[in-house]
């Protein structure tokens, strides 16, 4: 059995902590992404300051299938991390002492032991998870995962850091 079905073992037994209000209304209040790099479509579980689950509803019309690959449409795995990565960052919002800021971005500081184990095509519903290993002044680590139909798709650790995006004068 590998860790992400551990967690996945764990995160169900709990009681999950359902988010009615994190729509995607919200996911754009809070991620600087938008189409088409927003790959977060809801956060079903939020168990703040632990972990998350979010939705990514992957459909025939993702720009990127155009190219990846004719006549054989697959998910690149860059972008199931990335919409792993913004999983994450939602997480991060769950937690009452960290509010995102205007000019906040969360960028990745380093990914191991990325994995990926299946196919994500047009029509498969990708179940994003992170769980919070450690954070500490602005650097977070996470165990993230995204499964299909119960079958683990990929999965890696993944470090983010917060860095202010100060505006650039004109010259």
């Amino acid at each position: 059995m590998t860790e992400a079905s551990n967690v996945t073992t764990e995160a169900t037994s709990a009681t999950p902590s359902l988010v009615s209000d994190f729509n995607i209304k919200k996911i754009l209040d809070l991620l600087p992404h938008r189409y088409p790099m927003l790959l977060v479509d809801r956060v079903v579980e939020l168990e703040a300051g632990k972990r998350i689950k979010a939705i990514k509803n992957v459909t025939f019309n993702e720009p990127f299938f155009n190219g990846h690959f004719p006549g054989h449409p697959v998910m690149p795995g860059v972008l199931i991390l990335e919409a792993l990565a913004q999983t994450a960052a939602l997480l991060t919002f769950g937690d009452p002492d960290h509010k995102r800021q205007e000019n906040d971005l969360y960028l990745f500081t380093a990914i191991d032991g990325a994995r990926f184990k299946r196919q994500v095509v047009p029509g498969d519903q990708l179940c994003l998870h992170a769980e919070l290993l450690r954070g500490k002044r602005g650097f977070w680590k996470f165990k993230v995962f995204a499964m299909v139909d119960g079958e683990l798709a990929a999965e890696a650790e993944i470090m983010c850091a917060i860095i202010k995006d100060e505006p650039k004068g004109e010259a």
